[in-house]
């Protein structure tokens, strides 16, 4: 099933603006956008989780001085 969305009367405005612009259909901007979004997301999701493993302790952090001497070697 397809999913259905309702935009703000200015993000169509906006959408329609950018459709007329690039020649592109409003479905393929919306899927670029939403998959583009999807990405920024999870990437952050991770971020979040990689933080909280450092807060907490379980993340190993290492200088850069630590970090350039394990490179040389």
């Amino acid at each position: 099933m397809a999913p259905s969305i309702r935009l703000t009367p200015d993000a169509e405005h906006r959408l329609d603006v950018l459709v007329s612009q690039t020649g592109r259909s409003k479905a393929f901007s919306l899927r670029e956008m939403i998959e583009r979004d999807l990405e920024d997301q999870e990437d952050s999701s991770l971020a979040r989780e990689g933080l909280e493993r450092v807060r907490t302790g379980t993340e190993p952090v290492y200088s850069a001085a630590e970090a350039r001497k394990s490179l040389m070697r």
